[in-house]
């Protein structure tokens, strides 16, 4: 049996063990957190090299894309750098795939009609591909880097803004400590309503689900969220506040949905390669094999039991 761990930035109250089957394959999928502890996080990481098949991080990324570059996050990739001989993952294999079918798979069945909605998107850097898509069907998009990162009052209105932006901010913010630029820890439990008004314009809010809760206001009613990682607590807090639709990009496999960091650790066993030498044509390929599909909730339904990852 294949053993995934993924080590998360995040809360240890989410953790989580399951055993799935995968084209043949059985795979053990585990979920540590270390609440937001740098220190736990590199212990875990060393102590697992060469004991597992693949690790994976969560709560944070290796690095960030954009325009075609690569900025790598300073102080996690040297702690990443610290194993020698287990492939380490952060998910941005399958973000720029998988996210991107997702908007596709939604629109061709109607789900989501992209050509008239507006979509806010919290962090258009985290999830690169998904904000090339969403330009290139001409989507009324805001880019929320701005507030969810910066605090500033605004919002970006292109995809060349955003560019610019993550072009002339990325050398100096991925040399920063993360925790400064994402709520790690119990920070992610906090909830604190602001920038209502860019909420209140959005027919769907889309991007990592902590930079969309950490501000959410109570009323939500009639909004699509589109996003990963998410619990049974989240989805009693999307449904309390109106959320219609509830999309993750990642499937249900083995009665769970698994954040993209695991899945992408899921998919390296399968292929049997180590990271760098997976092509995103190779993950596309195993997803179909899977039979992939965006996982589609409607929370205005009574509920039958959620997953949790």
């Amino acid at each position: 049996m294949k053993h995934v761990l993924s080590i998360s930035l995040g809360s240890s109250a989410r953790d989580s063990c399951a055993e799935v089957e995968m084209l043949g394959q059985r795979l053990l999928l585990e979920r540590r957190g270390t609440d937001g502890s740098l220190e736990r996080f590199e212990r875990m990481l060393t102590a697992n090299d060469g004991i597992v098949d693949c690790l994976t991080i969560g709560g944070t990324n290796l690095g960030l894309y954009c325009a075609g570059r690569y900025y790598p996050f300073k102080e996690i990739s040297k702690l990443a750098g610290a194993v020698k001989q287990t492939p380490v993952v952060d998910g941005s294999g399958l973000k720029d795939t998988l996210e991107r079918r997702t908007v596709g798979w939604l629109q061709e069945r109607g789900v989501v009609d992209f050509a008239s909605a507006k979509v806010l998107l919290t962090c258009g850097i985290d999830r690169f591909g998904l904000a090339e898509t969403l330009d290139e069907m001409g989507v009324d998009v805001l880019f929320g880097d701005t507030l969810f990162i910066l605090g500033l009052p605004w919002a970006l209105p292109s995809l060349g803004a955003l560019q610019t932006l993550g072009k002339t901010l990325l050398p100096l913010v991925t040399r920063l400590p993360f925790k400064w630029v994402y709520p790690t820890g119990g920070k992610q439990d906090e909830i604190v309503p602001k920038y209502q008004r860019f909420y209140e314009w959005a027919d769907v809010i889309a991007g990592d689900f902590h930079y969309i809760r950490r501000h959410m206001p109570d009323d939500l009613g009639g909004k699509v969220i589109l996003t990963n990682t998410i619990t049974t607590e989240d989805v009693t807090e999307l449904r309390a506040r109106g959320v219609r639709l509830l999309i993750t990009s990642t499937p249900v496999i083995g009665n769970r949905i698994f954040a993209t960091n695991v899945l992408q650790g899921a998919f390296v066993c399968l292929l049997g390669r180590r990271p760098e030498e997976i092509e995103p044509e190779d993950y596309q390929r195993i997803a179909d094999e899977i039979g992939w599909e965006p996982t589609v909730r409607n929370l205005s339904e009574t509920a039958e039991g959620e997953h949790s990852e």
